[in-house]
């Protein structure tokens, strides 16, 4: 197997040159960037990460912190996160952070505190302050996706603003019973963004001088199945059926979808569907929807964390936007 001195022998230059030019780091010629890389090509030389690690004190890989792991939300992240990482020349290890004690105070002094990765990115995970400052005492740089991380860059989206937004939508139509559903307990931690939703929700109610109707209010676990059994009872009564639903994810909105139409209701003739996402199915099923582009939170994220590891000026708290994207699954209420 070739090694250093081959390619640097090959290449015609000094072994730090080598070093150099493969690494990324220190200034390079054209010439001897070129001369490097064709010779490590034609060699079949591959740099040695655990060795590139001790010299540099890294090791070009990024943890990164979800609380779940099987929902189409945090996949779009993680794709965005690990592409980008990817591309950087950076590994990706996931770790799944839930609320146990025991299971997080294992990752931060097995993982996360030891020389496992370089820096961390936390998606959508609320770290206590403690561990936040464990991470910066050890220089590992942090960036947050989803909530505000006290002196900790992060990027969020306003889910009271998207939230009505969605409600606002269906109150332009001439909707005015328009149901809900909402996050449950074991979803709103974390940022609470299921009561964030609702505040939304009520707050656009409210400002169109629309009461609001607790029956009309459900709650489900962000699950297209749960929405499914959410909206089936919601709808099921033909004398206290809204006329609309706002789901809080887009897969909850299929699932009302899916109810509805087995409840022989026709969309969007006899109802108005509209959710949070723009979840690759939302198209297939013609759904009305608030896009928050979660792919290019992960890439955002990325761009903010190595700014940090390259000691750059840090990036500061950010806010992304959001879109409507009208589709075929609201229209006007029925006369």
């Amino acid at each position: 197997m070739a090694g250093i001195k081959d390619v640097a022998q090959a290449a015609g230059v000094s072994i730090a040159t080598v070093s150099r030019a493969l690494s990324g780091r220190g200034s390079v010629s054209a010439a001897a960037q070129e001369a490097v890389q064709r010779a490590a090509a034609e060699l079949g030389y591959v740099v040695s990460s655990s060795a590139s690690g001790l010299a540099s004190g890294r090791t070009r890989n990024i943890g990164v912190l979800v609380p779940v792991i099987n929902h189409w939300f945090y996949a779009c992240v993680l794709e965005g996160i690990s592409s980008r990482l990817m591309d950087e020349g950076y590994d990706t290890t996931l770790y799944q952070l839930t609320q146990d004690r025991a299971q997080r105070e294992k990752v931060f002094s097995d993982f996360l505190l030891r020389q496992r990765v370089d820096a961390v990115i936390a998606v959508n995970v609320e770290l206590a302050d403690e561990e936040v400052q464990a991470l910066l005492a050890v220089d590992k740089p942090l960036v947050g996706v989803g909530g505000p991380l006290p002196g900790v860059p992060t990027l969020h989206v306003n889910d009271e603003s998207i939230s009505a937004l969605a409600t606002g939508h269906l109150i332009s139509l001439g909707h005015e019973r328009i149901g809900f559903i909402g996050g449950n307990a074991e979803t709103d931690v974390d940022f609470m963004i299921p009561t964030h939703r609702r505040a939304g929700y009520e707050q656009a109610l409210e400002q169109a001088g629309l009461p609001i109707d607790e029956s009309l209010i459900v709650s489900a676990d962000f699950s297209m199945t749960q929405g499914y059994a959410v909206a089936k009872q919601l709808l099921g009564n033909p004398a206290s059926r809204p006329t609309a639903v706002f789901a809080a994810s887009d897969e909850m909105a299929v699932g009302a979808i899916l109810a509805a139409r087995d409840l022989g209701l026709q969309l969007p003739r006899d109802l108005s569907v509209i959710g949070v996402d723009n979840h690759d199915l939302a198209e297939l099923f013609g759904l009305t929807t608030v896009e928050q582009r979660p792919h290019e939170q992960g890439q955002l994220a990325v761009a903010m964390l190595l700014r940090a590891i390259r000691g750059e000026e840090p990036a500061q708290a950010h806010e992304l936007g959001h879109r409507l994207i009208v589709r075929s699954s609201t229209t006007r209420p029925a006369q």
